[in-house]
């Protein structure tokens, strides 16, 4: 049984692909800082304030870093085999099957369990937008059961609404994929320039001290604490960067557009995301997020006697967490989409349709799973799993660049990834030490996931593979 057997970047390239090349480079930028800025900036800060400290501006920045090192592998891989499926077909050239099918059974963790997550963020910044202007959804409709404590909640009616209309709009073809994500993602980024604008006039150094409450990491509490366990929070902002590598195959040029797209979208992100943390921590005492945990951006508003911004950084965050849960799906069906090509799922997700020129079955198919899973399902818990499948993907994609530059190192490179070996290196480097921020009792459901991925390629994949098959 050759559970090690590769495909070759000329068999790859060799594939006629239907899906239609429309995307530059500024459609990939837009896409990647879609996916990047929404939970962490109208979320994630209150937590992590809360970790961290003023010091989350640097758990951000770690997290960027590591973000940043395994993009730069990224786009060497996507320069290499200009396709879609991302780390998927990236391990499949480099690692063999087997291990390739475990990391498109990752990245279908974390784009659908991602997107999932997200819908429910976006849920409560679109029930207070509701609420301001005297629109009541019965509370019963606004989250899963169990959410919250003392309140009896059965469904999160908004969440799984807005996961199908995203799920429509991709379904319908890349052109208005772009056009609208393009736009939501202009829109966001005025907000977050206009609440900069208006607040950093506010700041108060003193805020700032201890810049490091719980030093690098500690436990308080019997919790860990600190600018590491943080940044193992917000890495979670980053996520879905590397969703820009999986449109390859309807991108123009995509060996230059594909590495342009990556580090812009990375970059330009993080500059935002460090000062956006420096302003609410130097307005506010990181203290006060406890009150403002799932809206932190309020706190800040409030603080300031800004409350006509309120409405208007409500729509930025709702705008912003859309484009997140719309890169999030859109991830989702080009890797199931190249798994299915390969034969190792079912040919239904890999099915193209004909007047749209998109895996039209596949994406509806998890679009669904992932709007009732952000409707009946409390995801707190679930969230750090996502983390670690993401970590785990880049892992391999960082060994794969050294692998392929000792076994195959006179294959075209449209872009090479600079200080190889040690930019591959430092990359795993900084994956294991956010993994090793995550508890145990992710790790636990995550080799469960990994035992349930491999019965399903042993019981179906192996055997329906296209190198099995076509032997």
């Amino acid at each position: 049984m050759d559970l090690m057997r590769k495909k070759s970047v000329d068999d790859i390239l060799k594939n006629q692909s239907p899906l239609k090349r429309t995307l530059r480079t500024w459609d990939l930028v837009f896409l990647g800082i879609g996916a990047i800025i929404g939970t962490g900036i109208f979320v994630l800060t209150g937590k992590g304030a809360l970790t961290a400290g003023p010091g989350l501006s640097l758990s951000f920045l770690i997290a960027a870093i590591c973000c940043g090192f395994a993009g730069l592998c990224y786009a060497e891989f996507a320069s290499i085999a200009p396709v879609s499926g991302s780390a998927y077909t990236y391990s499949y050239i480099a690692f063999g099957e087997m291990i390739a099918f475990i990391i498109g059974w990752d990245l279908m963790l974390e784009y659908a369990l991602g997107a999932a997550t997200v819908s429910v963020g976006w849920s409560g910044y679109f029930n207070s937008l509701l609420e301001s202007i005297g629109i009541h959804i019965p509370t019963v409709l606004t989250a899963a059961a169990g959410t919250t404590p003392g309140v009896h909640t059965i469904f999160n009616l908004p969440a799984f609404c807005i996961v199908l209309l995203i799920t429509a709009i991709i379904s319908i073809g890349i052109n208005s994929t772009k056009h609208v994500n393009d736009t939501m993602v202009f829109i966001k980024l005025a907000v977050i320039v206009l609440f900069i604008v208006c607040t950093v006039w506010f700041i108060k150094p003193a805020n700032w001290h201890p810049f490091a409450p719980f030093g690098a990491y500690t436990f308080h509490h019997g919790t860990a604490m600190g600018i590491i366990p943080a940044a193992s929070i917000v890495f979670f902002s980053f996520i879905g960067f590397d969703a820009v590598s999986s449109s390859s195959e309807e991108t123009i040029n995509p060996s230059k557009t594909i590495p342009r797209g990556i580090l812009i979208s990375l970059a330009v992100s993080t500059v935002l995301y460090i000062i956006m943390t420096l302003i609410m921590t130097g307005v506010v005492k990181y203290t006060a997020f406890a009150n403002y945990l799932n809206e932190p951006i309020l706190a800040v508003l409030h603080h300031t006697g800004q409350g006509w911004l309120a409405a208007l950084v409500s729509v930025g965050a709702i705008l912003g967490m859309t484009t997140v849960i719309l890169v999030d799906l859109y991830g989702q069906s080009r890797i199931s989409y190249s798994m299915a090509r390969d034969g190792l799922l079912p040919k239904f997700f890999g099915d193209v349709n004909e007047k749209y020129q998109t895996p039209f079955k596949g994406t509806w198919f998890f679009g669904i799973l992932t709007a009732f899973a952000g409707g009946f399902i409390n995801l707190n818990i679930l969230s750090d799993l996502v983390n670690i499948g993401t970590l785990s993907a880049f892992v391999l994609v960082s060994a794969g660049i050294l692998v392929l530059r000792k076994t195959q190192p006179d294959l075209h490179r449209g872009f090479r990834v600079p200080g190889a070996p040690f930019t591959p290196i430092i990359a795993m480097v900084f994956c294991f030490v956010l993994i090793g921020g995550l508890n145990w009792q992710t790790w636990l459901r995550f080799l469960i996931w990994l035992a349930l991925g491999l019965a399903v390629y042993f019981g179906y994949s192996h055997r329906n593979s296209q190198l099995h098959t076509n032997k």
